[in-house]
């Protein structure tokens, strides 16, 4: 758990550094194409207003105080940061505005030539990028205050010319720094949400070991809304048929061994009796003998039913079923009246085991309801009704729910009737595995009504 939790952690991280190493690319990509448009724009303004300028200043011959008078009168004008240099290299006049501007931090200075010796410088607060070679700010070139080469001379040959006048733009240093609070600010944003899906399946591994420890009743928080509480909510929904099963199982076992215990111990006393009994001791032995044996039979049997009924493995592939040839064969077996009140009644399921329901009810009301037994088929609303009816003394209404549980039999019944209490139980199984239902109510004129409703084949 601990190297998905990792490995969800880093995928996620590595991912979103990526893309912002990415998008810092790209932009810092878009930001020097936009810087080389805006320098090479104003290097064509430069150039266009020293060419203005020339025409309009007096020629490089003339005196210098002429000269400064006319760029002053001009550079008010203008209103920029503006100064003359001379052939000579020495400034010749400059604005008041360039001088303010020339000591910024960041600053820098082009010139344009004017043809004539002369040159126009002009402060900008872009730095261009890729500054290199001579007349650069740093170790090995002139400081803040150093003017820029001529434009014939060397690497600087050029219509326009940029010089650093101090360092201030955004360095390497300061990139890496914004860089690591990125990734200090990604990781510490994305452990939470990831540890908070890692621990709550590390709760869920948690919870499977204990259930598989044997801890039945332990169910895992399925909380939320995602993938993880679909998966705890399919645990607790598989554990709660497992716990019901094993219980079921559990119960059915102690039940059946209880109800083994009867047959095998007067088989147990019938064979110590046949050795000393007379003829006629033998042959009431014999015949005792075959009871038990029979209801033993009859008991592995219902308890083997019961066992593959819950575990849902007796009921395999669905076929159409004809309820009025069904239920007129089990009426005729057991004796008992059979009335339908429709000429067609068909249903899906298997036959076996709605044979099987059919006759326990018949049998129980052969047993416990006299020989006045009566069996009714009737359509209803979505199906079809099966109603066994007899005269005997009934249910209690507190017990009409009761009879249906395994092993369950009214007080009095098992010495009267004999019986273990596992048919009603199947009677219920099968009905509710075919997707029906069987219910017990009282009968008028005493008696009872087993009603054991079965939904309608699917056109």
């Amino acid at each position: 758990m601990k190297s998905l939790y990792l490995r969800i952690y880093l995928t996620l991280v590595l991912l979103l550094l990526a893309f912002a190493f990415g998008s810092a690319w790209l932009f810092q990509r878009h930001i020097e194409q936009e810087r080389g448009n805006v320098e090479l724009a104003a290097g064509e303004r430069l150039n266009a207003m020293a060419g203005l300028l020339k025409l309009a200043l007096p020629p490089a011959t003339a005196p210098r105080q002429e000269q400064a008078a006319a760029f002053a009168d001009w550079g008010g004008r203008l209103r920029m940061p503006i100064a003359l240099e001379g052939a000579d290299g020495k400034p010749i006049a400059t604005t008041q505005m360039f001088e303010r501007r020339a000591d910024d931090p960041g600053a820098i200075i082009v010139s344009a030539g004017l043809g004539d010796g002369r040159s126009l410088e002009l402060v900008r607060t872009v730095r261009p990028p890729n500054l290199q070679g001579p007349g650069a700010s740093g170790p090995g070139g002139p400081g803040p205050s150093a003017r820029p080469p001529r434009l014939d001379e060397g690497p600087w040959a050029g219509p326009w010319l940029h010089r650093p006048v101090s360092p201030g733009a955004p360095t390497v240093s300061t990139l890496a720094i914004v860089l690591l609070l990125l990734f200090i600010g990604v990781a510490a944003g994305a452990y939470p949400v990831v540890r908070r899906l890692t621990r709550r399946l590390e709760a869920l591994k948690r919870g499977v070991e204990q259930f598989g420890a044997g801890q039945l009743g332990l169910r895992v928080d399925d909380s939320g809304r995602d993938e993880v509480a679909a998966v705890a909510a399919s645990f607790n929904l598989a554990a709660d048929r497992i716990e019901t099963l094993l219980r079921s199982h559990q119960s059915l076992l102690a039940n059946a061994s209880h109800e083994l215990r009867s047959p095998l111990a007067r088989l147990k006393m019938a064979f110590a009796m046949l050795e000393d009994a007379t003829p006629a001791q033998r042959e009431r032995l014999a015949r005792e003998i075959d009871v038990n044996i029979a209801e033993l039979d009859a008991l592995v049997e219902e308890v083997l039913l019961a066992s593959r009924l819950e575990a849902g493995s007796a009921v395999g592939e669905m076929h159409p079923v004809e309820l009025l040839a069904l239920g007129a064969e089990e009426a005729a077996r057991a004796e008992a009246a059979f009335e339908p009140e429709t000429d067609s009644a068909r249903v899906d399921g298997q036959e076996r085991l709605l044979r099987r329901a059919l006759r326990n009810l018949l049998d129980n009301a052969r047993r416990y309801g006299g020989p006045e037994v009566e069996l009714a088929l009737r359509p209803v609303a979505g199906g079809y009704e099966f109603v066994v009816s007899d005269r005997g003394p009934g249910v209690p209404a507190e017990m009409r729910e009761r009879i249906f549980e395994p092993f369950y039999r009214l007080p009095g019944h098992a010495e009267m009737a004999g019986g273990v209490g596992l048919g009603l139980s199947l009677v219920k199984q099968i009905a509710e595995r075919h997707g029906g239902s069987v219910r017990c109510q009282p009968r008028d004129g005493g008696g009872s009504r087993f009603v054991l409703f079965l939904p309608a084949a699917k056109a």
